[in-house]
């Protein structure tokens, strides 16, 4: 089977190995003739990021980048990406790199032509209707691992330096006009990051399935996309060259992103304030927190757990999945707990009070109350 192919859905994806080359052709089918790339600083020096700008320069298009991303991007990274693309004259955005460098990158794009402030636009109700959508410039996404999918996705998530919460900012047009989705960019990856980064591909498909909300589709999206996680995050931790494994897992990412469009829950409302907090790795938070939560929605979910292990091909329903996710963590170097991570309790009522009023907590299948996230907080010690 050819891992190769043209998808228009949710937008234009170009798939397959080696199809970075493209990318001036994406630029022109987006309308951008002075693109700027957004990326992490750790993707910045790297030979991947020199062979994209060599390929832009070669095609007339520059060499332009802005490399000021951290981790869990802020409004001081926004502030700064804003400033270069004006500066440079900039028409339009490559966001390059994992969540970080995508969310950033399209938002950079999309903040860059507004009048007011981006907390304007947070995802609630139909705040994303006060944009000027008429200067909200073109993105083209290249994701560089598998996990967040932020390449398919609308809004992008972005920490208030004053007050460490994440905020999601929500807009149709911020989804990229082109991906070019070449898992060749995926090969370097070392092993916990390409952990992390599957991991969080997982608990959005997860949580997306156990969502209560009605979306049959993003149902089986979710579905087919742990059983993509299941099969080849193993292989390509076990080998980063294995490009079937590689693209196997950014498949699986978009599906998790696509999918969250019915919801996500209290594996992400707890991983939040954590990333905002601690700037921990997003994924690997995720697998730390997963297990504790599936105990508390136990009694909401084991019948959709039951059926999909099933389809997964796991004996044992609720007990039989849950065992494989606490096997799966151990196989994949997944710190076993906040502990492990570095991360004391000192914060933890802090945190539960953030955590309930996290964007994704009423995706949960069982009420995320106070009591409830300060007593999984300490699960997860």
């Amino acid at each position: 089977m050819t891992l190769r192919a043209n998808w228009s859905y949710p937008t234009a994806i170009r798939f397959g190995a080696g199809r970075i080359a493209e990318l001036p052709e994406a630029c022109a089918a987006a309308g951008i003739k002075r693109p700027l790339l957004v990326t992490d600083r750790g993707l910045a020096t790297l030979p991947v990021t020199a062979r994209t700008l060599d390929i832009l320069d070669g095609a007339g298009l520059g060499r332009a980048m802005f490399p000021e991303v951290d981790p869990n991007p802020t409004d001081k990274n926004l502030a700064a990406g804003i400033e270069a693309f004006k500066a440079g004259g900039h028409d339009g955005v490559i966001a390059f790199g994992g969540g970080s460098g995508l969310d950033l990158g399209k938002l950079v794009a999309f903040q860059a032509g507004q009048s007011r402030p981006v907390w304007d636009f947070e995802d609630i109700g139909d705040w994303w209707t006060r944009a000027d959508a008429a200067r909200i410039a073109p993105n083209i996404a290249v994701p560089t691992t598998a996990g967040t999918g932020s390449e398919v996705g609308r809004a992008g998530v972005v920490t208030n330096s004053e007050s460490h919460v994440k905020k999601v900012i929500f807009h149709p047009k911020i989804l990229p006009s082109v991906v070019i989705a070449d898992p060749e960019l995926t090969v370097g990856m070392p092993k916990p990051i390409t952990a992390g980064t599957g991991m969080d591909a997982f608990a959005h498909c997860l949580e997306a399935y156990c969502s209560p909300f009605y979306h049959p589709m993003s149902q089986g999206i979710a579905l087919e996309g742990m059983r993509l996680v299941k099969e080849y995050l193993p292989r390509a931790y076990a080998d980063g060259t294995d490009i079937e494994a590689r693209a196997q897992m950014m498949s699986a990412a978009a599906m998790g992103a696509v999918a969250f469009q019915k919801g996500l829950g209290a594996i992400h409302s707890l991983s939040h304030p954590l990333g905002a907090l601690y700037n921990t790795h997003h994924g690997t938070t995720n697998a730390v927190v997963m297990p504790p939560v599936l105990r508390f929605n136990r009694p909401a979910i084991e019948e959709k757990i039951e059926r999909a292990a099933a389809y997964l091909g796991i004996t044992g329903g609720f007990d039989g999945f849950y065992d494989w996710v606490m096997q799966a963590r151990a196989q994949l170097g997944i710190p076993a707990n906040l502990t492990a991570m570095g991360i004391g309790s000192e914060k933890f009522d802090q945190m539960a009070q953030m955590a309930i009023v996290d964007p994704t907590a009423g995706g949960n299948p069982v009420e995320l109350t106070l009591e409830a996230a300060r007593r999984l907080y300490d699960e997860c010690k």
